[in-house]
């Protein structure tokens, strides 16, 4: 099993910056990758950005140029660093691994409110 754990969410003007971590516990010499997802109210969860372990990412359209997301391997743990922040920017973010074992593993989730 792997656990994760959210921090850094809150509350931010529009044009602000958050940056949200994401530690992992347990079995992490099976994750593949790792990544962030939102989901705002009344909609589905989104792919926001993704890294492999060989540091290869992926982000979604909306959030090009504006987010960034890293890994500090020796402290098991995910970044994504969040700027220019827009109000449709406002959703509960998730961070998500996934394993060689086909096994996937969500945190908790943590609140990002952009404020107009």
């Amino acid at each position: 099993q792997v656990q994760l754990v959210e921090s850094g969410g809150g509350l931010v003007q529009a044009g602000g910056s958050l940056r949200l971590s994401c530690a992992a516990s347990g079995r992490i010499f099976s994750i593949n990758s790792m990544g962030w997802y939102r989901q705002a109210p009344g909609k589905q969860r989104e792919l926001v950005a993704v890294i492999t372990n060989g540091g290869s990412t992926n982000y979604a359209d909306s959030v090009k140029g504006r987010f960034t997301i890293s890994r500090d391997n020796a402290k098991n743990t995910v970044y994504l660093q969040m700027n220019s922040l827009k109000p449709e920017d406002t959703a509960v973010y998730y961070c998500n691994a996934d394993t060689r074992y086909g096994s996937y593993y969500w945190g908790q989730g943590i609140q990002v409110f952009v404020s107009s």
